[in-house]
Parts: C-alpha cells; structure tokens; sequence
C-alpha cells in the first residue's frame, strides 16, 4: 500500500513539478513615445493563446534605453527579449548578448509574410539573423504648407531651396527685433543625426578614415552650423532640442520646417489638418541621404526560456498584431498582409516615405555606431552649434572613433 501511496506522490510532485516548469514569463522592454501602455492588450491577447507564458513588457525611456540595455546586460539583468535599432546590434553581438534566431525565423509560418528584403537589411554583422524586423520608417521632411502658401514658397528641393525657404520663413511677428518663426527646427539632442545627414552625409561622406574629413564634407557641415549661428534661422534651443521639442514648436507655428517619420504624421494631422505636408529631404551637395529607420525585435542570450521569448516577438512581428502594434507607434508594418489594409496615414506622407526609400540609408553596422549615436554624435554637435568647437573639428572628432 505504501509503495502504491509512494508513486501517487511521486506522480503529483511530477506533475506539480512540469505545471511549475511550464509557466514562464517572459520580460520584454521596449519604448514608445506614448507614455501610455499599447501593449497591454497585446499582452492579453498572447497570454490567451498561450496560457503558460506571462508576459511583463516594461516601457523604458527612449533617452536612457539602450544605457541601461547595456547596464542590464552587463550587470546579468538583462530582460528576455527587447526592441533594439540596427546601431546597437554590432555591440550587442560583440557583447554576445543576442540569440541566432535564423533556424527559428526558417521555420517560422509568418516568414513569407514580411516585406521582402527587411531580413536582408537587418542581417548581423557575421551572417546571422539576431533581430526580426517588427516596424519601420524613412525619415523626410515636414513642411508647414500654410506658411509656405503665405510666403509664396515651394518646398525645397535642393539645399539652396532649402536655405532660401529657410530664411524666408524666419520672422519676428511680436516687433520685438528677435524671431519668434524659425525656418527649421533642428534637433540637436539624441536622436538628431538624422537632422544632420541630408545635410552633411549627403556629401558623399563614408564612416572611414578620410571619409568624414574631407573638404567637401567639412564645407557642408560649415554650412549647416552657419544656418543656426550666423543666420539664426533654427530655434536658440536647437542644440538640446529632442523630439518632443522638435515636434510641439513646429505644430504651434514656431518652425516651419523640420525632419521625421511617418509616425508623426497622424499627431501633426490632428493638431494642424491640411496645413502640414511632406516632401523627400532635398538633395544636396550633388546627392541624397535620408535616414532609414528601423525596430527590430531580439531574444536576449541570456533569457530562461528562448522558445517563450521567440513565440512573443514572432506573435508581434505577424498577421494582425503587426498591425496593432504600429497603430501604437505609428510606423509602418512590417507584413505584406498589413500593408495591404494599412489605412493609418494619409497619402501625402506613404508618399513621401516611399519616394525616399531609393536614397534611405542605415548608419554603419559596427560597434562604434553605438557610442555614435548615443555619445559622440550629440556631444559633438551641440559643442559645434553653440562655437565650442569648429564644425571641421567635430567631423574630426567623429572620423575618430570611426578611424583612430
């Protein structure tokens, strides 16, 4: 009877033991600008159809995210799978704190699903796949067309239009002798390299020795920091200026011009209606550069349990979740299905997107990308805009964490 009894037990611990072991929880951070939760009903709806998996998404702060990505990694406290750019994979493959997801992505029913070449685009570094594209944007510009139409102005084209249009638009309205309208709001916080590269990277400039320090790339970066020095045609505020404040000075009317996604569009719609517009960032210094904008999804290396952490990122990155999730963030799915019946953005802005994407380009996809981006890149321009240092020496400056 005993022995009978013993197996019983043995049988519930076992049991109790694979309920145990089944349930997991999977940490995910990411980051939107909407202060709100989006994904809580994402959550629900994974959790539903996956009972053992819980899910805890956690909204970090764009400036500080990928700070205390690397902190958390290095410190053993990393979350089980995250959003993560194209400038942080190169580290964070260095730092092997990525899992391959190739053989998964293979076997994976939405594959044929995703907008063709994403895959390619967001290959690593040595030949994997670590990141499963989830949304993605091509930086263009924003133009106030009621201002333009005031002024009689087109939007520019060429940097010359741009500079023009620029000077034009900027006025003192109060008769105060100072502008209160700046032609272009420039964002020279995080985040702002993307405000700098139709002007500078353009110039035919390459991440490598001599590449960023040559003289037709000094010159322009000259004429971009005169813009704001000596003409005075972007905002005081420009060198510290991030997106939030990019965005509120160009819906009140306090810039006329300035550069971002389709993911802002549905708030300038709200605010402004027709009187925003957009156009490809204007060619200059004999080419064209526009940032191509990305998020990808990872499973982190050291995640409990990896099929959990992949069965959330590939539930995100497919069908009509896909859908949901942009709808949260306004960028574009990532799926030919969604697509299809994308209805989010008007017209104006898909086209302006889509006539970018023959001049999109991704920083370069090495380690020092990071330290570009958070670091070197924003220090950098704010010292050069505000005449700490010349604008040849802040390329010199960037040419060297690229090329020491």
């Amino acid at each position: 009877m005993r022995t009978m009894q013993g197996a019983a037990l043995a049988a519930l611990l076992a049991l109790a033991a694979g309920t145990a072991q089944a349930e997991s929880t999977v940490r995910f951070w990411y980051h939107f600008d909407n202060p709100d939760n989006p994904v809580a009903d994402l959550v629900a709806r994974f959790e539903a159809a996956n009972p053992g998996i819980k899910v805890e998404a956690e909204n970090i702060p764009w400036n500080s995210y990928y700070d205390n990505l690397y902190t958390a990694i290095a410190g053993g406290n990393a979350p089980d799978a995250a959003m993560v750019k194209l400038f942080a994979q190169p580290r964070l493959v260095e730092m092997e704190a990525l899992e391959p997801l190739d053989d998964r992505i293979a076997g994976w029913e939405g594959k044929a699903d995703l907008q063709d070449d994403l895959l390619k685009i967001n290959g690593g570094p040595d030949g994997k796949q670590y990141y499963l594209p989830v949304q993605y944007v091509v930086s263009y510009l924003y133009y106030r067309a009621d201002l333009f139409a005031e002024a009689g102005l087109q939007p520019p084209k060429t940097c010359d239009d741009f500079a023009k249009a620029a000077k034009a638009l900027t006025r003192d309205t109060n008769g105060d002798g100072q502008p209160d309208i700046w032609g272009f709001g420039f964002r020279g916080g995080k985040g702002g390299y993307d405000h700098w590269g139709p002007f500078v990277l353009s110039a035919g400039a390459t991440f490598e020795k001599g590449g960023l320090t040559s003289q037709q790339v000094i010159a322009a970066n000259n004429w971009l920091v005169d813009l704001y020095r000596n003409q005075k045609l972007f905002p005081p505020s420009a060198p510290n200026d991030g997106f939030q404040e990019i965005i509120a000075a160009f819906q009140q009317g306090r810039t006329a011009m300035t550069i971002h996604h389709i993911g802002s569009s549905a708030g300038m719609v709200k605010a402004l209606g027709d009187k925003v517009s957009a156009v490809p960032v204007p060619e200059c210094n004999g080419g064209r550069w526009t940032s191509y904008g990305d998020e990808s999804l990872a499973v982190l290396s050291s995640a409990e349990d990896k099929d959990a952490a992949w069965k959330w990122i590939a539930f995100l990155a497919s069908g009509d979740a896909n859908v949901e999730f942009n709808k949260a963030t306004g960028q574009l799915p990532v799926t030919k299905s969604g697509a299809a019946k994308w209805t989010l953005h008007e017209k104006r802005f898909v086209d302006a997107t889509v006539q970018s994407l023959p001049f999109a380009h991704s920083l370069p996809a090495v380690s020092q990308t990071a330290d570009f981006v958070n670091t070197v890149w924003p220090a950098a321009m704010q010292r050069a805009l505000t005449g700490e240092i010349t604008p040849e020496q802040m390329m010199q400056e960037i040419e060297q964490l690229y090329a020491p």
